[in-house]
């Protein structure tokens, strides 16, 4: 179920960004509009497409599948509120995702990764359940430390290069680092040449 709301979720809350909260995104329906930016709309507009796609999502699986309906209980109106769900919208938004193509697929791999990482942690806590785990870190704590190295497993695919322009960046840095390093030495010779010494000037003076 999460990887389906954040299939659909992704895609329309990026629609609703190119299309209405975005600066200039209201350009058409005229140029008089084209200086507004909703952008502090963003949070009130995703939730509201989470809540109306989760509650589509309980009433289809309440009609169609009732014993499974009855399986997950309250966990399945839960979706509305997993910061997983609005945090797809919110780094797709974050990342200028440039087409209705990509946004869709950024939700549906946000969602197989999510599932992932429950599959993970659920593994872990099985493995757990017959370990001997000190008393004091027994139930919440030793999942709390479990996800936190995990997050931090997780955090290390950041530094993976992805391509594209972002790669030139450091590139043109260091290029600029190098004239300025190269402009200071040019100006400290200049300096040197033009300085005087107390010799000098001794030998001047006599």
């Amino acid at each position: 179920a999460v990887i389906f709301v954040l299939a659909v979720t992704v895609p329309l809350n990026w629609l609703l960004d190119q299309y209405l909260l975005q600066e200039g995104a209201l350009s058409w329906l005229g140029p008089e509009y084209a200086d507004y930016n909703l952008s502090f709309l963003s949070f009130i507009l995703f939730i509201a497409t989470i809540a109306t796609m989760v509650q589509l999502v309980e009433i289809v699986v309440e009609k169609f599948s009732p014993a499974l309906y009855n399986s997950l209980g309250i966990f399945l109106p839960l979706i509305a509120v997993n910061c997983a769900i609005l945090g797809g919208s919110l780094f797709m938004q974050a990342r200028e995702i440039p087409s209705l193509g990509l946004a869709l697929n950024y939700g549906v791999s946000s969602g197989i990764g999510w599932f992932l990482a429950i599959l993970a942690i659920a593994a872990i806590r099985e493995k757990i359940r017959y370990s001997n785990v000190p008393p004091p870190l027994r139930g919440l704590g030793i999942t709390f430390i479990i996800t936190g190295l995990m997050g931090i497993g997780f955090q290390s695919f950041g530094g993976m290069l992805t391509g594209g322009d972002d790669s030139a960046v450091p590139v043109e840095e260091t290029t600029v680092e190098l004239q300025i390093k190269e402009e200071k030495k040019e100006d400290k010779e200049e300096i040197d040449e033009q300085s005087v010494t107390y010799n000098e000037v001794n030998l001047v003076q006599e």
